[in-house]
């Protein structure tokens, strides 16, 4: 697969960063958005990949990334559809709507605008590989913290549908369901949880390990190999499905 045309929603950091420079060292050819413009320009300069600011939410945004990573590239081989943010923490009865709608916005208008132009150009040229990043949220539940793990079985009901749509026309779409992947981000919600748990941020972090068969944590880089795998001629007939990077998770609940 080397030489592909990769495009990476929320690529500036964390695991879009980590595809962003899997997918190079491979010798494909690499675009990426992202909401933050500082991690825009360090990944720009880090591996020279087109890096623009745009927020997935946004449709003229992300129109202009889209338009512009066609012009740059050429086309597209393989979409990652990889942006998602964490939602609010606590139980359902203390969310905010507003906090419930950013989190639904993220996580499903994003895969929904940036799915929808691959399709289109991936349809025309009879091929391609469309990655959607999902969570072990969304095969599991998630307790307090229900706006993410509804997004994320949203996803999945988005990845089986275009599996379906666009197999016929030789376009494959899988998800890839990471467990918690050790990181800032990850941080910034274990934080949360602990704080709408009224408990301490180790407590959390133990729940998590105990939650998984392998009693670890996941790596950006982990997630990043298993997409080469599934973007590789290897993987030529792995459509329709749920890949988790997780170490076997066991339980979300506390």
């Amino acid at each position: 697969m080397s030489g592909a045309r990769v495009v990476i929603t929320a690529g500036g950091s964390g695991i879009g960063a980590e595809m962003a420079r899997h997918f190079i060292a491979r010798g494909d050819r690499v675009a990426v958005c992202d909401i933050d413009p500082d991690a825009v320009a360090a990944i720009g300069a880090e591996t020279g990949a087109l890096a623009m600011v745009a927020d997935v939410t946004d449709e003229t945004q992300m129109q202009a990334f889209l338009d512009a990573a066609d012009a740059e590239l050429g086309g597209v081989d393989v979409l990652c559809a990889n942006a998602g943010i964490a939602g609010p923490a606590g139980p359902i009865e203390d969310l905010p709507l507003a906090g419930w709608r950013d989190c639904i916005s993220a996580n499903l208008d994003g895969a929904f605008l940036t799915t929808r132009w691959a399709a289109r150009k991936m349809r025309a040229q009879g091929s391609g590989c469309i990655l959607l990043t999902t969570s072990t949220a969304g095969l599991f539940g998630y307790p307090n913290r229900s706006p993410y793990a509804v997004s994320k079985w949203g996803v999945i009901g988005l990845m089986k549908t275009l599996a379906m749509e666009l197999g016929p026309a030789g376009v494959r779409v899988n998800a890839i369901a990471p467990a918690a992947v050790e990181g800032p981000r990850m941080d910034r919600v274990i934080k949360a949880e602990a704080a709408a748990r009224n408990i301490t941020e180790a407590e959390v972090r133990e729940y998590y390990v105990k939650g998984v068969s392998m009693r670890s944590w996941v790596t950006a880089a982990d997630v990043a190999e298993t997409a080469l795998w599934l973007t590789s001629a290897q993987a030529s007939r792995i459509s329709g499905q749920v890949i988790a990077v997780d170490g076997h998770t066991e339980t979300l609940a506390p």
